[in-house]
């Protein structure tokens, strides 16, 4: 089949109402004001495809949305950033999920999320498979995050990637209904390359040290771990060994929301540009370094030039 697309991001496509700042004491006062309170497009597919999409290269989303005005106003945004919607499935029987996110003046945040919303109602019935294969990369932007694209389910789904010769990517969040490695081990078999944060590996392996961790995962098939170590940077493992990507130099972070979205848009952007794997995760890096600098996922990284420059400021701290 011919690929129209570069990437094809499957996942959640939701609305965020990011509030910052908060303190944790929030319910002890009355009224709690904040800087500002507006909706946002959010989601781990949504942000992906978005920041994939500002960086220069051809995107469409997979997610389904229920019809309503929340669902509009991602198929407004998706239009905005020249995102292919023809894989948004719009489902009557559900409601746009929107998720209230607190963040803190220091950037670490929760989310208050609609257990009835489409994020918990997607499922194999909502995938477009004949538009999934126009890609020449499949990136599920989360597993675990849609409850039900389970361990059998992405199987499927990644079998009928990889017959179209696509190349196939996976984030993770911490498992929503005690999930375990085994549940989707069959699963990273097909996953090329993997970014999990440390936290989430750490859990799903039950290791705690950074190389031990990466070598469960290497051993489940996954070609290559790539794993978000905060502040130092990424840990990648393959089987030309392990290597430590820094992270950037004198970042303030304001806000955390997206940051993993961002570093994996980031690292299938180096991709597409035909980059090594350590330049990647450099791209990765920069990225996710604009992202958390301002408030939301997808506020930071507007186009590609300013992840450009802060390549060029990485190149220059690292010299």
């Amino acid at each position: 089949m011919e690929k129209k697309l570069d990437v094809i991001c499957l996942g959640a496509a939701v609305v965020d109402i990011p509030l910052r700042p908060v303190s944790r004491d929030i319910f002890n006062i009355e009224s709690y004001p904040v800087d500002r309170i507006a909706m946002a497009v959010g989601g781990d597919a949504m942000n992906e495809a978005t920041i994939i999409s500002r960086l220069g290269f051809k995107t469409g989303i997979i997610a389904c949305i229920g019809d309503d005005a929340a669902g509009q106003f991602i198929l407004r945004s998706c239009e905005k950033d020249h995102i292919d919607v023809e894989g948004i499935k719009i489902d009557p029987a559900i409601d746009t999920s929107i998720n209230v996110g607190l963040v803190t003046a220091d950037g670490e945040r929760t989310f208050v999320t609609n257990r009835n919303g489409s994020l918990w109602k997607e499922n194999i019935s909502h995938i477009n498979f004949d538009k999934m294969k126009q890609a020449k990369i499949l990136s599920l932007a989360s597993i675990f995050n849609c409850p039900l694209l389970d361990g059998k389910v992405l199987v499927k789904i990644f079998r009928e990637a990889k017959a179209e010769g696509m190349l196939i990517t996976a984030d993770m969040i911490m498992p929503r209904l005690k999930e375990t490695l085994e549940d989707i081990r069959e699963a990273l078999s097909y996953v090329d390359y993997f970014f999990p944060n440390f936290d989430e590996a750490c859990l799903l392996t039950g290791e705690t040290e950074e190389s031990k961790v990466a070598d469960v995962l290497f051993g489940c098939g996954v070609k290559n771990v790539v794993m978000k170590i905060g502040k130092r940077g990424c840990y990648i493992r393959n089987q030309e060994g392990a290597m430590i990507v820094p992270a950037c130099k004198g970042i303030t972070a304001i806000d955390t929301i997206g940051a993993g979205d961002n570093f994996a848009s980031g690292f299938i952007a180096g991709l597409l540009q035909g980059k090594n794997i350590r330049e990647c995760g450099i791209y990765a890096n920069c990225t996710a370094a604009v992202s958390v600098q301002y408030g939301g996922a997808t506020a930071g990284v507007q186009n590609k030039e300013i992840v450009e420059k802060m390549l060029a400021k990485y190149q220059a701290d690292y010299q």
